[in-house]
């Protein structure tokens, strides 16, 4: 069963990809805002579909502890559930990705549009002053800059080390660090055709004020991201592993946030 639905899901899940980008191919043309509300809109269809056909939904937690302005945004990436709701969880993120993404036909092509910022792995330092360079934009601009600290998906239960660009973002634009915790991995695995029913919990954790030295940043970032994720993962696969049951925070059309009882 598992099975015939996550074929039913890559089905629709392509086929809405194609048709809606398709459609709106005039919004490449159009202001960045306007490209950024198009993905807006096809994020959510993404996730209409994955709720509907394999039963996989989610919530959000923390949200309130995003400052307004600009702020950095430091995600565990276990999933390809994390790129999809960024559009949905933010009024108007800037992720930071590699730059072959966005020679993906539609998907790369609106993100580019709506503003990621993107990097070439292969120019070392080059690369990261390019970064650096879009990045100010974005913060002057007051837009939340997304990074995945790891660089890369990484499957629960894996480690991999921390990477240096966090904190070259976080002492160059000295705004605050938000890190944030997620167990997609569980439910939507790194390379996995199978999607799981359940529901993924991403987490925002409490912020790191501009600052702070690199070791303690460093430090601090992946024990609270880390510590995190351990818990969520637990939580999602042994439910008495959770004391309490968390706030769901859902996402508002434009990013602000609702709340609502936690489920049972």
């Amino acid at each position: 069963m598992s099975w015939a639905r996550a074929a039913l899901f890559n089905i629709a899940y392509f086929a809405w990809t194609a048709v809606i980008g398709t459609l709106g191919l005039p919004f490449l043309l159009a202001p960045r805002r306007a490209a950024m509300r198009f993905g807006r809109f096809w994020s959510r269809g993404v996730l209409f579909l994955l709720r509907v056909i394999v039963g996989l939904d989610h919530r959000l937690v923390g949200l309130d502890r995003i400052p307004p302005g600009g702020a950095i945004v430091a995600m565990k990436h276990q999933s390809a559930w994390d790129a999809i709701a960024l559009p949905l969880v933010f009024d108007d993120p800037a992720p930071i990705v590699k730059r072959e993404l966005l020679m993906l036909p539609f998907y790369g092509w609106y993100m580019a549009r709506a503003g990621a910022i993107a990097i070439d792995r292969k120019s070392g330092a080059a690369a990261l002053r390019a970064m650096l360079v879009a990045a100010r934009q974005v913060a002057l601009a007051g837009r939340p800059i997304v990074i995945f600290p790891q660089g890369t998906r990484i499957a629960p239960g894996t480690t991999a080390p921390y990477q240096p660009g966090v904190y070259a973002l976080y002492q160059a634009l000295s705004l605050p660090l938000i890190p944030a915790a997620v167990n997609s991995g569980l439910f939507w695995g790194r390379r996995s055709f199978i999607k799981r029913p359940g529901r993924i919990t991403l987490e925002f954790l409490e912020p790191i004020p501009p600052g702070w030295p690199r070791r303690r940043v460093m430090e601090e970032l992946e024990q609270r991201i880390e510590r995190a994720t351990t818990a969520l993962e637990e939580a999602a696969t042994n439910p008495r592993a959770a004391i309490a049951p968390l706030p769901v925070v859902k996402s508002r059309p434009g990013g602000a946030p609702e709340t609502s009882p936690p489920r049972h």
